[in-house]
């Protein structure tokens, strides 16, 4: 593995959910001891910060976390602009030296939400790819979150559900959110044996790249019927970009509609709006730790790929 931007980037989707598997269960191997990886932040974080960061530490790597906003210059991300406003630093130069102090960068980065062919071609993370001349991780994207999506498939491997069903059903949120977390893990479920499908209100279409082929219910209640996991994440719209049309049927998951499901399991990527996005007793009794804890694992098994793959070369 050269890097892990998306699902692209890895060979065998089920080997590597089972890597993670064993990588879980086994002692911690140092074979990161004198690399440095360098974690850059766009935007907030709490799970994605602390899960790789604990991840390279189990193998024994130094780290390097820097808040782009608040610790460095301000950057600027267009080729050939003349750089007398704002931005100090262009990101082709800022790459280049950082990519010079670590040996790993892991970077994250989240959509505007005003123009979709400028989030979409992932202006950010591609310009740490181009420039950085060391592997890159994607810590979250304009568009994918692969490390969530990685752990999320770990956690519904350990159930042991002869393909699953699996729905993945919008939610309210009082903010307008990205399609990065569902674009993701519509791309690595299709890897597996899951029957998917995606229901949402009309008006919060996806991508046709990650739906395509997998059912679209609007009828969520439908849609819950045996689900054997219900993953529950907001997004704005695809098609009318970044908007978020009214929506009249309350979509929050309740205790009444996991009954619908064949024992399904709830699964959320967190942080999680408790209440609308789901009720209390929902939460409390899902799987949402799981997935959050998976995460190290997740992290810890690419990591340790990158840098087999960096030591042959």
């Amino acid at each position: 593995m050269k890097q892990f931007i998306s699902v692209d980037d890895v060979d065998n989707v089920g080997q590597l959910v089972d890597d993670v598997i064993q990588v879980k269960s086994a002692a911690n191997n140092k074979i990161g001891e004198g690399l440095t990886m360098g974690l850059l932040f766009f935007n907030p974080s709490l799970r994605t910060r602390m899960s790789i960061q604990k991840a390279a530490q189990n193998l024994g790597m130094d780290t390097i976390v820097l808040n782009i906003n608040d610790d460095g210059w301000k950057i600027e991300l267009e080729d050939g602009t003349v750089m007398d406003q704002g931005a100090q630093e262009h990101i082709k130069d800022a790459a280049r030296v950082i990519g010079l102090y670590c040996d790993i960068l892991g970077v994250r980065s989240f959509a505007s939400l005003k123009e979709a062919k400028t989030d979409y071609s992932e202006k950010v993370i591609q310009s740490f790819v181009d420039y950085a001349g060391v592997p890159v991780v994607s810590l979250e994207s304009a568009t994918l979150h692969p490390l969530q999506s990685l752990a999320d498939l770990v956690t519904i491997k350990e159930f042991k559900i002869d393909k699953p069903k699996v729905v993945v059903t919008w939610a309210p949120h009082p903010r307008v959110l990205p399609q990065a977390v569902t674009n993701s893990f519509l791309q690595w479920i299709r890897q597996t044996d899951a029957e998917v499908i995606v229901t949402h209100p009309v008006g919060y279409d996806l991508n046709e790249v990650f739906t395509s082929g997998i059912k679209i219910q609007n009828d969520q209640d439908e849609a819950l019927v045996d689900a054997d996991f219900v993953y529950t994440k907001n997004w704005s719209s695809y098609s009318n970009y970044g908007q978020t049309p009214s929506v009249e049927k309350n979509w929050m998951i309740t205790s009444e509609k996991m009954l619908k499901t064949r024992n399904g399991k709830f699964m959320h990527c967190l942080p999680i709006r408790r209440n609308v996005i789901a009720t209390d007793e929902v939460i409390d009794s899902s799987i949402v730790y799981k997935q959050a804890e998976n995460r190290i694992w997740s992290a810890q098994t690419v990591l340790r790929n990158i840098i087999m793959k960096l030591k042959d070369a």
